[in-house]
C-alpha cells in the first residue's frame, strides 16, 4: 500500500517497508476488540450528530454501516488487512468503502490513541463481568460440596505435617474466602477500569465542542477521564486487573497443589472426575491430574503478564507511545488463561469424590488431638507451657509404641499428670476436638453450618458465565 493510501500518509513520500508494515501492525491480534470498537464508534457517532457536527442522515448512515459490518466480522466474512495496520482503520476503511464520504467524518474529533484506549476499557469491563460471574459460579460449586462434608474429618496441616483435625467443609471454606477476595477485586479494579478516555483525542483534546458526558452516558462509563494526557496513555488499569488475576491464579495453584496431593496413592483423600484426567503412554495404572497441574503451571505466565506490563510502562513519558501496542497481548492473554482456569474448576469441583474413611484415618496418625490435650489441662489449672511439655511427653509415649493419644490407657496418662481423669477421653476423640472449636470463624460442624449460610445470604444473584 502506497504512502498516499495510509490513513496518515499526507506526511509521507514513500511507502512503508514491507517487513515494517508486518512488524508494527497490531491487526492479527486486536481484532477482538472489534465489536467494542464498532460500539465506540456508534456512540462517538451519536455524539457527533448531537453537537452539529454530522447530519442526522449522516449519523443514520454510519451507524447503520457499523452494524454491517459487526455482522460481517461475526459471520467470519469480513476481510482484515495487515496493510490498514489495526482494527480501527480496518473497520473505518470498510465504512468508507460502503459509504463513501460519509464514511470519512466518522473519526472527525477522535484519534486512535483515545480510541484504542477506550475499546480496551470496554472490552475489559465486559470480561471482567465474565470473571466474576465464572468465580461465583465456583463459589457455589463449593458451597455445595461444603454443605455435604461438614461433618468430614481430615486433618489440617502445617509445614505439610498433621496439626489439628478439621472438617472438610471447613478446609473448602478457605478455598471460597480466597475466591471471595478475588472476586471483590475485580469488581474494585472494575471501577477505575469504567473510565471513558474518549474525547481526549491524541493527547491534547480536540477544537470541537464534543460533549464528553453524553459519550460516556452511551457507552455506560461511570464519567469522561478528567485528563487528556493521563486519560491515552493510562493502562494502570490493565495493571491492576493482571495484578487481581494474579492472585486468582495464585489461589488456584494453591488449590491444584492441594488436588494434587490428595489425589495420591501416599493420600488418596479425594478421587477427580475421569473426564478432568489423562494416562500414561507407558504405564497402564496411572491416573494423572492434568487438569489442576496444567492450572498451577499457567500461574507462572499470568505472573510473568504482570511483572511485562509493568516494565512496559515503566519508561514511557506522556503521551502516548507506541510502545502501547505491547499491552494487548499479555493482557489478553491473562484474561483467556484465567477465563479458561475458573471454567476447568467450576466444572471440576462439583465431581470431586472425597474418600472419607482416608481422611479419617490420616488425621488418626499425626497426633491432631495433642493442642486439645495441652487444652485440657490448662483448664484443670497447669500452665499452658507446662501442659505443653507433658503432651510432647505424651506424644513421645504415643511414637514409641505406636499409638494415638485418644488409644493410651488412663494410667499411662495420668502418670504424666495427677490432673488427668477419665473425661480426658472426650476431648482426645476427633469429633471432640472438631465440636470443641464453636466460635466465629472455627471448624466446628455448626460453626461451618453458619459459615456456609451466611456465604448463600452474601453471594450475589446468578449471574451468567
Amino acid at each position: 500500500m502506497s504512502s498516499e493510501a495510509k490513513p496518515w500518509g499526507g506526511r509521507f513520500s514513500e511507502a512503508t517497508d514491507k517487513f515494517v508494515e508486518a512488524f508494527t501492525a497490531s491487526v492479527d491480534f486486536d481484532k477482538r476488540l472489534a465489536h467494542h470498537d464498532i460500539q465506540g464508534s456508534k456512540a462517538h457517532a451519536t455524539m457527533l450528530a448531537r453537537i452539529g457536527v454530522l447530519t442526522t442522515e449522516e449519523r443514520d448512515a454510519i451507524v447503520r454501516g457499523l452494524d454491517e459490518i459487526d455482522s460481517e466480522i461475526r459471520a467470519g466474512t469480513f476481510i482484515w488487512s495487515v496493510e490498514l495496520e489495526d482494527v480501527h482503520m480496518n473497520i473505518e476503511a470498510r465504512l468508507t468503502q460502503r459509504l463513501g464520504e460519509v464514511g470519512k467524518k466518522l473519526h472527525t474529533g477522535r484519534s486512535r490513541n483515545d480510541q484504542v484506549a477506550t475499546d480496551i476499557r470496554l472490552y475489559l469491563r465486559d470480561e471482567l463481568d465474565e470473571l466474576m460471574a465464572l468465580i461465583q459460579r465456583l463459589q457455589s460449586a463449593l458451597l455445595d460440596l461444603a454443605e455435604k462434608e461438614v461433618e468430614t474429618i481430615l486433618p489440617g496441616f502445617t509445614h505439610l505435617q498433621v496439626a489439628q483435625p478439621v472438617s472438610f467443609g471447613h478446609h473448602l471454606m478457605a478455598w471460597f474466602e480466597m475466591l471471595d477476595r478475588d472476586r471483590e477485586r475485580l469488581a474494585d479494579c472494575r471501577k477505575r477500569v469504567n473510565v471513558m478516555p474518549l474525547g481526549a483525542a491524541a493527547l491534547a483534546g480536540t477544537t470541537f465542542p464534543l460533549d464528553r458526558p453524553l459519550t460516556a452516558e452511551l457507552l455506560g462509563f461511570d464519567r469522561p477521564a478528567r485528563n487528556s494526557l493521563d486519560a491515552v496513555s493510562d493502562r494502570d488499569f490493565a495493571i491492576e486487573f493482571t495484578a487481581c488475576a494474579s492472585l486468582i491464579m495464585m489461589h488456584l495453584s494453591r488449590f491444584s497443589e492441594e488436588l494434587i496431593l490428595w489425589t495420591s496413592a501416599q493420600f488418596g483423600f479425594v478421587d477427580l472426575p475421569d473426564a478432568f484426567c489423562t494416562g500414561s503412554s507407558i504405564m497402564p495404572q496411572k491416573k494423572n491430574p492434568d487438569v489442576p497441574e496444567l492450572v498451577r503451571g499457567k500461574s507462572g505466565r499470568v505472573f510473568g503478564h504482570l511483572v511485562g506490563l509493568l516494565t512496559l510502562m515503566k519508561g514511557q513519558p506522556l503521551a502516548y507511545n507506541k510502545d502501547n501496542q505491547e499491552d494487548k497481548e499479555p493482557l489478553f492473554d491473562t484474561l483467556d488463561t484465567v477465563r479458561n482456569s475458573l471454567r476447568a474448576f467450576a466444572d471440576m469441583v462439583p465431581h470431586l469424590a472425597p474418600n472419607r474413611s482416608a481422611m479419617r484415618d490420616a488425621a488418626l496418625k499425626g497426633y491432631a488431638t495433642a493442642t486439645d490435650l495441652a487444652d485440657y489441662l490448662v483448664r484443670k489449672g497447669i500452665p499452658f507451657r507446662d501442659a505443653h511439655e507433658i503432651v510432647g511427653k505424651a506424644v513421645r509415649l504415643g511414637v514409641e509404641t505406636g499409638r494415638d493419644l485418644s488409644e493410651l490407657r488412663l494410667e499411662e496418662l495420668t502418670a504424666f499428670s495427677g490432673v488427668i481423669s477419665e473425661d480426658v477421653f472426650e476431648v482426645l476423640t476427633l469429633e471432640g476436638s472438631l465440636n470443641a472449636r464453636d466460635h466465629l470463624g472455627g471448624t466446628a460442624p455448626s460453626q461451618v453450618r453458619a459459615a456456609i449460610a451466611r456465604a448463600r445470604e452474601a453471594l450475589p444473584g446468578p449471574l451468567s458465565a
